[in-house]
């Protein structure tokens, strides 16, 4: 972003909108007086050409500090214009000759940062910290590096981002901006060579910036860029725009150029009649001339002008601020430390008022300017922020940022351009999908008929689905959200679960079963085990036993038989009192698990009611028919293995539904 960067850079370079390629006429004689009055003005290529010459021609010996003090003016010039690599040379010249201002450390660790080079960046960070140990621009200079060079070994974000190529030219176009929320028409800042005017740019011999638009075609697609209409374009530079909501007003920046000054930018308005723009108004936020005021952007609802200025009272080079639109007097503000660091903030974008987007080179970045999502707290008074990482973000500079529909729209960087100029760039957030989905089951594993599933998330979100014929259902999640579920049906019990999505940024699938015990015939509960010829509890039993409990909590006015059954060996006086003490040691557990026990009825049956082969048995046992009896009978015409397993099935511990209106009434 070498001349969009420049825009407000320390008072001057506010028009900067492009990078530099071109060169400006050469001085007719190399002084070091006419480089830093050039350097003062803000004419940084013109600048470092001037310096260049002298520092080649400094070559003894004696010259040695002098040319230290060129090359770190150099660098700065470099700075200015964002030419990473030129700058960490000249920077590290300064430094091998001495040069006694320990600042060439910190500049060069920005440089090198800009080039993506974050481990000798660390080093001139650390390095300049033992001159300046509280700085706060290198402590987050390192920190930046750090997160780069972890960002290394992590996956990118979700972001998918592509160069927007129709809008884009050889040279540089960048700072988009939708007309309105219909998303049909995108403006932008572009220095292509048809733009208005033959002058090239005092400061970057560019062309100046003109503002361009591009509309959709009845199938959606975008058209080849056009100047707009009317009176907007001049032979100054205009550009970095935002609009009113309805897209009648547009807020411009212009240059302010004149002889006797440096040059500074400032905003100004323009009114759209039909499709053409009217000339240019300026609009004034305070009485300040010295200072720059640009990179306008109106608030999602119209009352507030959030931009970027060097004003008195800011935090650093360049801040962002904001003043309401219709009633300015007392109303300007400085967005604060959270916001704003001693570095440079530019390029907001207001998306509500709690949303605001940004590009700095103050907050821990890749290097350059980096995007940056800015979130206001629920009572107003604290700015949380936080970098958009990767691919929206690389070692160069990225800003400028609108949005469309969802999350998706455009923004401007110099990522892969050999020469540093600015491209727009297109992105899309793409969809999460996390879903969940199950079935809906009875015990004996067969769908439940108009089985219902409601699900509450601690979101304040609610959703309702019927099972299918099949017993299965589906729902769309969020991340990380805290569910509830209940499934029921006529004549089944409910049955709630809880489930918590993940909170991370990848499409999942997660899977859960309800099965509905059955009003009308007992339910045989799985995994109640007990001490050989004992009716003791086993461990391994806690599982099973808690289910029932929070059972008979979901359904409070449930009341229940808890049945034991034993095999057919033994007699039946012995295995109905082993089957009464088993079926009292489990009401014993639900009443300590805080079961009511006047809703518990204990019942030892022996091996007097043998069970009936269901279908989930018969596909578990396909040697016994569905609908058998296992009997004594039957089971003594088995195999002995067959034996054992009918004997397994038929020494179980059901429950059967007593009441549905326990403490109704």
């Amino acid at each position: 972003m070498k001349k969009s960067h420049l825009l407000l850079n320390n008072i001057i370079g506010a028009v900067i909108f492009v990078s530099l390629l071109m060169v400006l006429p050469a001085c007719k004689s190399a002084k070091l007086s006419d480089a830093d009055d050039a350097l003062k003005r803000g004419e940084y290529f013109d600048a470092q050409k001037i310096y260049r010459k002298i520092y080649n021609r400094l070559t003894k010996r004696e010259d040695r500090p002098l040319r230290g003090e060129v090359a770190f003016k150099m660098g700065e010039c470099y700075t200015k214009l964002n030419m990473f690599a030129r700058a960490s040379a000249a920077y590290q010249n300064a430094i091998r000759y001495q040069y006694p201002d320990s600042m060439a450390y910190l500049y060069l660790g920005k440089a090198l940062q800009g080039e993506g080079k974050y481990a000798p960046a660390i080093e001139a960070y650390t390095t300049f910290l033992d001159y300046r140990p509280d700085n706060l621009q290198a402590k987050e200079g390192i920190t930046g590096c750090n997160m780069a060079i972890a960002a290394k070994n992590k996956p990118k974000t979700r972001y998918v981002v592509k160069n927007a190529k129709i809008f884009n030219t050889k040279r540089a176009d960048f700072a988009p901006m939708y007309l309105d929320k219909n998303y049909d028409q995108i403006f932008f800042t572009t220095t292509n060579e048809k733009v208005t005017g033959d002058k090239r740019s005092e400061i970057t011999g560019m062309k100046k910036g003109d503002i361009y638009f591009s509309k959709k075609n009845e199938r959606g697609q975008w058209q080849m860029p056009e100047p707009v209409e009317g009176e907007l374009n001049s032979d100054a530079d205009e550009g970095i725009i935002s609009f009113s909501p309805d897209g009648q007003t547009m807020y411009l920046t212009k240059a302010r150029r004149s002889e006797t000054s440096d040059t500074s930018v400032e905003i100004y308005t323009s009114k759209r009649s039909d499709a053409s723009w009217s000339a240019p108004q300026k609009f004034e936020i305070t009485a300040d001339t010295l200072s720059a005021v640009g990179h306008p952007a109106v608030s999602a609802d119209g009352r507030w002008l959030y931009f970027t200025s060097d004003m008195p009272g800011g935090y650093g080079g360049l801040d962002i601020w904001r003043i309401a639109i219709n009633d300015r007097v007392g109303t300007l503000e400085n967005m604060g430390p959270q916001i704003n660091t001693p570095g440079n903030e530019a390029f907001p974008y207001s998306r509500t008022d709690s949303l605001l987007y940004f590009s700095s080179d103050g907050h821990p970045g890749f290097g350059g300017l980096d995007l940056f999502k800015a979130k206001l707290n629920t009572t107003g008074d604290y700015w949380s922020v936080e970098n958009m990482g990767q691919p929206m973000n690389s070692q160069g500079d990225d800003f400028g940022i609108t949005f469309g529909p969802g999350e998706s729209g455009y923004f401007s960087s110099n990522r892969g351009d050999a020469k540093g100029y600015d491209h727009i760039f297109s992105f899309e957030l793409p969809d999460i999908h996390i879903t969940i989905s199950g079935w809906v089951l009875d015990k004996d594993e067969e769908p439940v008929p108009n089985a219902i599933i409601r699900i509450v998330g601690d979101d304040g979100s609610n959703q309702k689905e019927v099972a299918r014929d099949d017993g299965s259902f589906k729902f769309n999640l969020d991340r990380g959200v805290k569910y509830v579920m209940k499934a029921g049906a006529p004549g089944y019990l409910n049955v709630k679960q809880e489930f918590e999505s993940e909170d991370t940024e990848e499409d999942a699938d997660y899977g859960i079963d309800f099965i509905l015990a059955a009003i009308n015939k007992p339910q045989v509960v799985e995994n109640i085990f007990y001490d050989f010829d004992k009716a003791t509890l086993r461990p391994e039993s806690k599982t099973a036993l808690d289910e029932i409990a929070q059972m008979m909590t979901e359904n409070p006015n449930v009341t229940i038989e808890l049945a034991a059954h034993t095999d057919r060996k033994g007699s039946d006086e012995y295995n109905v009192g082993l089957s009464e003490r088993r079926a009292q040691s489990v009401v014993d557990y639900l009443i300590a698990a805080g079961i009511a026990a006047d809703r518990l009825s204990p019942k030892g049956y022996g091996e007097t009611v043998p069970k009936v082969v269901t279908k989930r048995i018969a596909r578990e046992f396909p040697q016994f028919p569905e609908g058998t009896e296992l009997n004594e009978e039957f089971i003594e015409t088995l195999s002995p293995e067959d034996q054992e397993a009918a004997d397994q099935i038929n020494r179980r511990t059901e429950f059967q539904v007593l009441s549905l209106d326990y403490e109704m009434f």
